[in-house]
């Protein structure tokens, strides 16, 4: 691993504990710990987990105009929010490629933490007035049906924040922030915690019962929620309507980067759309692996894996809409060596729909 890496403030606790660490988004970040990612994953969805996302980023966006700015910049809407409250959207490019996702968090009447993915921080930056403070904190996320008591062991308040909310508060003297964010398809709260403080917090949260989990119960987790992946459902070429994202779009708050694109491509109707696969058997299907239907090509996998929960292989897909598969039509996933079958499916994969 490359002496480059960031490091979160809180690496150290995780080589205590046995982290397998990976490189990710130029971070050194825990994979997962000696339980093993399914185990993670299981105690996501039955009691609690800790995360570290210190790779996300963090640019502080602050002062008269910002609120404007921002609405130039992104798709969503802030006028429907308001301080407080915590909004997920894209940054996209003049084709109406998503060139980031990220959650805002509209933490006081002018200031906004402006939440990117780890890899596209100076993206955002390059955009959105606003001081990268990333490296100055930690965040720790708590997510699990347990998630809210073991942050209200560790911080009352944070514990207390509502869904997609935000909340100041103060803890061991230094000054925090919590959200009522995650990545999981779980309850939970994310905890942006100064970097002095941090290890400290984190050692709280599992003395309260949560688990530590890494980055591949993460991505399985979200996998499971259909939640996106910029670089994989998201990125060059792929539109948030493609994606099945069209609620990240404020069609009437005014222009916005890319939106001319957006309305080209709503009227002519998207050419491909995101779908779900679930495998016949347990077998994970991979990123990239073409899916074809009746001998012919369809589409490509984005994301896949196996389920913990399912018990079966689970994938994101790229299909063709003009004569493509629809929920309950079959398909072929083709890995290396063989194909294997699938069927289309309603997403999320997990909680499992009323009518499955």
């Amino acid at each position: 691993m490359g002496g480059q890496l960031a490091r979160s403030p809180l690496h150290d606790e995780h080589v205590a504990l046995g982290a397998k660490m990976t490189e990710f988004g130029g971070w050194e970040m825990p994979l997962s710990y000696p339980a093993g990612t399914v185990a993670e994953h299981i105690a996501c969805r039955t009691k609690a987990v800790a995360f570290d996302v210190s790779h996300l980023g963090t640019v502080r966006a602050e002062g008269p105009g910002v609120y404007d700015a921002l609405q130039r910049a992104l798709t969503n809407d802030l006028g429907k929010i308001g301080p407080g409250r915590a909004q997920y959207t894209h940054l996209l490019a003049d084709d109406g490629s998503v060139l980031d996702d990220m959650i805002v968090w509209w933490v006081g009447d002018d200031r906004f933490d402006v939440m990117p993915n780890a890899s596209n921080t100076e993206r955002v930056r390059a955009v959105i007035p606003g001081t990268d403070v990333t490296r100055s904190r930690a965040v720790i996320a708590i997510q699990g049906p347990q998630a809210r008591a073991v942050a209200g062991a560790v911080a009352a308040e944070a514990a207390e924040v509502p869904r997609f909310s935000v909340r100041e508060f103060s803890w061991r003297g230094a000054p925090c922030v919590a959200a009522g964010t995650g990545y999981t398809g779980e309850d939970g709260v994310e905890c942006a915690v100064p970097a002095a403080v941090a290890p400290e917090f984190w050692r709280a949260a599992l003395a309260a019962g949560a688990q530590p989990a890494g980055l591949g119960a993460r991505d399985t987790l979200r996998l499971e929620a259909a939640l996106p992946l910029h670089g994989h459902e998201l990125g060059q070429g792929i539109t948030p309507l493609q994606a099945g994202l069209s609620w990240v779009v404020a069609w009437e708050k005014g222009d916005f980067t890319g939106k001319a694109a957006l309305e080209a491509e709503r009227a002519a109707g998207p050419a491909r759309r995101l779908r779900g696969l679930v495998t016949d058997g347990r077998q994970p299907p991979r990123a990239d692996a073409l899916v074809t239907a009746g001998g012919e090509e369809v589409g490509f996998v984005t994301s896949g894996n196996f389920s913990p929960m399912l018990k079966r292989g689970i994938a994101l897909a790229l299909l063709g809409t003009k004569d493509g598969p629809v929920k309950g039509d079959a398909v072929e996933i083709n890995l290396e060596r063989r194909s294997v079958a699938a069927t289309v499916v309603a997403t999320p994969f997990w909680p499992p729909r009323p009518e499955a």
